[in-house]
């Protein structure tokens, strides 16, 4: 399985209404659900997902009723306990 990162733009977005969301996207009926991170004044959203394929992703945005701008696949991570270890191996 891969990770996606879907970018979207929801200005005015409430708390309340991604709560709406909620039991739709935790089926996770093509890809899977990882994380969530919004900003509700500019209602800049960034989702991140684990799936087979990119397609998958885009099916499940689909099948919730969530509009995106783009799906990216990730190939590199890194957390601050894995940069720590990266900068003191350096």
């Amino acid at each position: 399985m891969a990770l996606f990162v879907g970018l979207h733009q929801a200005p005015g977005l409430s708390p309340e209404e991604i709560a709406g969301y909620g039991p739709d996207v935790a089926a996770g009926v093509h890809a899977t659900f990882k994380q969530l991170l919004v900003n509700t004044t500019d209602g800049f959203i960034v989702t991140l997902y684990e799936a087979a394929h990119r397609d998958d992703v885009e099916r499940e945005y689909e099948r919730v009723g969530f509009p995106f701008d783009s799906i990216t696949e990730i190939d590199f991570t890194l957390d601050a306990e894995g940069l720590a270890r990266m900068i003191s191996n350096a």
